[in-house]
């Protein structure tokens, strides 16, 4: 396993040169400047590459070549298909054949809190199903998401609502809108509901469809590239704002898997996304899917039985970390390849609290992470 670190380049306070002396060899970046749906210039990739690599590292992975929300939508022009296909040419002609991505609507991962207190000190990004359903019913006006989460979850986001000023309400959506990278615009209420109108009737069986268009337009180019596509899983592993989420278990993976059955038609496996599902044994699905494994985002979190959840200790939440990398150690060794990972999403610890980082993406937070994480590797492959 190839020891990474997600870097988010002008975004990022973190420096190459910090990332090196976390032992990780590898980087984890996208072209975070460039809107959806456009090319990535080869020199642009070229020149990201020549900076990483002068600092001693290699870009080992795209993290993400982000799709335009028309593929989900269904009406994805040839113009953006023939756009993502030339940005995987100019990337394969670089060397750089890793591409994460996402089918989630509208949202990337999503939160409610960014600096939840944590035991012992420092904070965690937590999803809080109260605030959420509060997000939905009252300020969203989405009465229907009163069925669609835990009854406590709703009548403590109804007091939670009654009780906030207007200060609360802005930090909540701030908080969820956080998940967006880069330089992209943030929706508003308003905007956030009239986005949501574009996808009136777009179920999972709508969305699926969606997704299998994607896939067929893209991995046989993918194929002929050299080039392992690797779906991330939804964040949270469920429906919110009224929108499906069709990554979030082991038959959802199955379905992607089979439905344009090829080895560049992969998976990231996020121990975080896939653990915050009660129903989902990650060790498990990482085992069930080890051939398709292309990269791992390892992380822990803990679970709530109102559906909030809470990002853990790498070592310390509810998925058994241990069992996870002795399964990604398997694969390996079976398919005799190295699979790069990345610690994610750790706790701010210390001076982090100082630095302006990206939300869940601290430096101390994650070497710890890290560190742990490789002590387990390392213990694991010496028996």
């Amino acid at each position: 396993m190839k020891e990474t670190w997600r870097w988010y380049g002008q975004f990022d306070n973190v420096s190459l040169a910090e990332v090196r002396q976390t032992g990780a060899a590898g980087i984890v970046t996208s072209l975070h400047e460039i809107p959806y749906g456009e090319v990535w210039p080869r020199e642009r990739i070229a020149a990201v590459k020549a900076k990483i690599m002068a600092a001693g590292l290699t870009w080992d992975v795209v993290e993400s070549l982000p799709l335009h929300e028309a593929f989900k939508k269904g009406d994805a022009t040839p113009e953006l298909f023939a756009n993502y296909r030339q940005s995987m040419t100019n990337l394969a002609a670089e060397g750089i054949t890793t591409i994460c991505y996402n089918f989630m609507p509208l949202l990337d991962w999503t939160r409610t809190d960014l600096h939840a207190p944590v035991q012992g000190g420092g904070t965690c990004l937590r999803f809080e199903a109260s605030r959420m359903a509060a997000f939905e019913i009252h300020m969203l006006g989405r009465d229907a998401a009163r069925d669609e989460y835990h009854p406590d979850a709703v009548a403590e986001g109804d007091s939670w609502f009654q009780a906030s000023a207007d200060d609360d309400r802005a930090a909540l959506l701030a908080a969820i809108m956080s998940g967006l990278p880069g330089a992209f615009d943030r929706y508003d209420v308003v905007e956030l509901r009239a986005a949501l109108k574009d996808y009136a009737g777009i179920n999972k069986a709508a969305l699926r469809a969606h997704f299998k268009l994607f896939l067929e337009g893209v991995v046989p180019a993918a194929e002929d590239l050299g080039i392992k596509l690797c779906v991330h899983p939804d964040d949270p592993p469920r429906d919110i704002l009224g929108l499906p989420r069709i990554v979030s278990d082991a038959d959802d993976i199955a379905w992607i898997m089979d439905v344009v059955d090829s080895p560049s038609n992969g998976l990231t496996l996020c121990s975080g996304s896939l653990g915050a599902n009660p129903e989902n044994d990650v060790p498990a699905i990482a085992r069930q899917f080890g051939e398709r494994i292309h990269f791992a985002h390892l992380r822990n979190v803990r679970k709530y039985p109102d559906g909030s959840f809470e990002e853990a200790p790498h070592l310390d939440g509810d998925t058994d970390m241990v069992a996870l990398v002795r399964v990604l150690l398997d694969a390996e060794a079976i398919r005799s390849v190295t699979i790069p990972w990345r610690p994610d999403h750790g706790h701010e610890l210390l001076m982090d609290s100082e630095r302006a980082n990206p939300p869940g993406y601290p430096l101390i937070g994650r070497l710890r992470g890290l560190a742990e994480l490789r002590g387990v590797a390392r213990a694991l492959e010496h028996g």
